[in-house]
């Protein structure tokens, strides 16, 4: 995130959930990386999938 110049940033983990703070003109790139950067963290025998939600604090991206 830092290497492309967002502004988007990592606020807290709960459990197996990232929650980032995201300006409205970044959440499309934002939603491709963290996709791309998550399911091909590692290489496994069962694929990792990755959920992508939005919303103005966490109980609306549920």
């Amino acid at each position: 995130m830092r290497r492309e110049g967002l502004k988007s940033r990592l606020i807290m983990q709960v459990h197996d959930e990232l929650v980032f703070e995201v300006p409205l003109e970044e959440k499309l790139t934002m939603e491709k990386l963290v996709c791309h950067e998550m399911e091909n963290a590692l290489t496994l025998r069962v694929p990792l999938k990755v959920d992508v939600n939005f919303g103005s604090n966490w109980s609306e991206a549920h």
